[in-house]
């Protein structure tokens, strides 16, 4: 398959998106592009400015100052705030709430929105998040929706941070999860969906490296 591609890959908190996009665009020779993490930068910049509480307004205000941006590294998309690579501070639990709650705001989206789209124009890329396939990339040549039972998503989030040296609960992290979806698939703007034409994978099952001969065998060629 040539560069000009690109693969959307949606799903909820803890599904294995951004492993298995990761994999897949090891596979391919293609950018993973991790659009979760642009929001997880924005709920840092946030919690750095002791803003997290702040009204919509003055999330907006703080913006006008930001800079977000990609770098790619080895065929690796890194984050950067103000210069800064933050990506490797970005998986707290706590940010990932933040982030999920300011998702919904119209701003925080359309400070983001040019920069997922124009890094999916280029082609080569594997984009995961919540609505790439249907906001960022509705013509994206093959639309995954990743899934996996809650109780197997916590687990997988539990191991992530046991790995890390981070204290977590397993039925605290499964409550969150739950919590999450219920707020991602219910927002007003661009809620967590199956896009139209997405194919539906549930991993709750498979290995990362099952899931991704999964998808090689949909690509067209």
């Amino acid at each position: 398959m040539t560069r000009n591609g690109s693969i959307a890959i949606d799903g909820p908190s803890a599904s294995g998106k951004s492993s298995l996009a990761k994999a897949l665009a090891r596979e391919l020779g293609w950018i993973h592009a991790d659009t979760g993490a642009l929001y997880r930068t924005v709920a840092l910049s946030l919690q750095r400015n002791r803003l997290t509480e702040a009204q919509a307004t003055d999330v907006c205000r703080h913006l006008e100052n930001r800079k977000v941006a990609y770098s790619v590294q080895d065929n690796t998309t890194r984050v950067l705030l103000d210069g800064e690579d933050v990506t490797d501070l970005l998986r707290s639990e706590e940010t990932g709430r933040i982030a999920s709650r300011i998702s919904q705001i119209p701003c925080v989206r359309e400070f983001l929105f040019h920069l997922q789209r124009d890094m999916g124009k280029k082609g080569g890329v594997v984009m995961d998040g919540r609505d790439i396939g249907s906001v960022i990339l509705p013509d994206a040549t093959l639309k995954i929706f990743l899934t996996a039972d809650a109780l197997t998503r916590a687990r997988r989030r539990f191991a992530e941070m046991q790995q890390k040296g981070v204290p977590g609960d397993l039925d605290a992290i499964r409550r969150d999860l739950e919590d999450r979806d219920r707020q991602d698939s219910s927002r007003s703007l661009a809620p967590l969906t199956q896009a139209q034409g997405a194919l539906l994978l549930d991993n709750t099952h498979m290995t990362i490296e099952d899931a991704v001969k999964w998808i090689l065998q949909k690509l067209p060629n």
